[in-house]
């Protein structure tokens, strides 16, 4: 299973060609052989966000779309360990909340994150696939 950031999430819905080829097969592959693919229950609420700032424009209501989603993933609730592990990044990693509950998340439950944030990324702190 690998852990999908929302970005990710986002352009598999609305932009495909933004994810690179190599991300594309390893999430192509998670579905083929049922590994399954995950996010963390606050890229429901990001997605959230990007809609109600005109990000995104699904074609059916905000939460038809939200269970939409919901339905295509296994979402990952924050756990006391994900929670404590999201305050233990160092300074490399993204300060934002939601990047640090998405990165502490794929951690304590042993997956990489496709994401193309390069701050991520550079942190080196969380497998990711790019």
């Amino acid at each position: 299973m690998i852990l999908l950031d929302t970005h990710i999430v986002s352009w598999l819905a609305f932009e495909p060609e933004n994810i690179s080829k190599k991300a594309a097969e390893v999430i192509a592959q998670a579905r083929l052989v049922g590994d399954g693919l995950g996010i963390a229950d606050m890229t429901l609420w990001e997605l959230a966000m990007m809609v109600s700032r005109g990000r995104i424009q699904p074609t059916v209501p905000l939460e038809s779309f939200l269970r939409e989603i919901e339905a295509n993933f296994i979402v990952f609730p924050v756990s006391a360990s994900i929670a404590a592990r999201s305050m233990q990044f160092t300074a490399a990693y993204p300060s934002d909340p939601m990047d640090r509950v998405i990165g502490a998340t794929a951690l304590v439950q042993g997956m990489s994150l496709v994401t193309a944030d390069r701050k991520i990324q550079a942190s080196k702190e969380v497998p990711f696939i790019w």
